[in-house]
């Protein structure tokens, strides 16, 4: 079953696209090797040939982590050997090496919340990889999104560290505070945050969004700063994600549309909406 891969590789090489690939590519002062796969019946030899490239530990096992590729969470960590990684590659589900039970195994093999790899990725000195896919659900065996969730400096500050903390990025720390002010119970004598007014007055929020999309435009037209622009596009995208909480859609949903396009030109894309349009009506 042949799997569509969207994703290229473009180095001072040009571009590679399907079967194997990892050649090595500059991005500024780092270096990174890329595995690319367009099809699940990748050429044995070619995996092989890679395989042989690892830089296996005394018992034949790299760290293999596990990263969302939506939001760029860590998802999970992990070891894996030759065959856990040649079965990542051939069945598109994370797949590691258990050092206790000495077996493979696959995330979501009893829980149903496989990791879907989109991309498998090499450090420069191929002595670890990182599984990049899509989560079918929690990752951690505690329910948790992901198996990082308690921070080492609250762990400093206090005996007992709150264990619900998963390890943010600043935009999803943001969507965390914004979640979080939609739940808040305001007292009869309190005056409600900015985020928690814009949350109860749809007109309010309409009416800032419009008003700070206007003026990160003005920063353009009025060839106003860098830093300018960037302070205008963070108030549009803190407005925005006050609109998406209270309509009940996640950033990591905005963001799994931007890659399903990424394979599409405008045009395309447009069509496909008006096509789904159709079919709705």
């Amino acid at each position: 079953m042949a799997v569509s891969y969207v994703h290229m590789l473009q180095c001072n090489r040009g571009f590679h696209k399907g079967n194997l690939s990892y050649p090595n590519c500059s991005y500024k002062a780092r270096r990174s090797h890329r595995l690319v796969f367009a099809s699940m019946h990748t050429p044995e030899p070619k995996v092989d040939s890679l395989l042989d490239s690892v830089k296996w530990d005394t018992k034949g096992l790299v760290v293999a982590i596990a990263q969302n590729v939506d939001t760029g969470a860590i998802l999970m960590q992990g070891f894996a050997n030759r065959e856990a990684i040649a079965t990542t590659i051939s069945s598109r589900k994370a797949t590691f090496y258990s050092r206790s039970r000495s077996t493979l195994w696959t995330k979501g093999e009893t829980s149903n919340n496989f990791i879907n790899v989109h991309d498998v990725f090499i450090d420069c000195d191929r002595d670890s990889i990182i599984y990049l896919g899509k989560p079918d659900g929690p990752t951690c065996h505690t329910g948790a999104e992901t198996c990082y969730y308690t921070s080492v400096f609250d762990l400093l500050k206090q005996q007992e560290a709150e264990e619900n903390k998963l390890a943010l990025t600043s935009l999803y720390a943001l969507e965390s505070t914004i979640s979080q002010r939609k739940t808040e119970l305001i007292g009869e004598n309190e005056k409600p945050s900015w985020t928690k007014r814009l949350l109860l007055n749809d007109k309010l929020l309409c009416s800032k969004i419009r008003e700070e999309a206007n003026e990160l435009c003005q920063t353009l037209e009025n060839n106003e700063d860098e830093k300018r622009t960037a302070s205008e596009m963070a108030d549009v995208l803190y407005h925005a994600m006050v609109l998406l909480a209270k309509k009940g859609v996640k950033i990591e949903d905005v963001l799994q549309v931007l890659r399903l396009r990424f394979s599409q030109s405008g045009i395309e894309e447009k069509k496909s909406r008006v096509s789904q349009k159709s079919v709705d009506d």
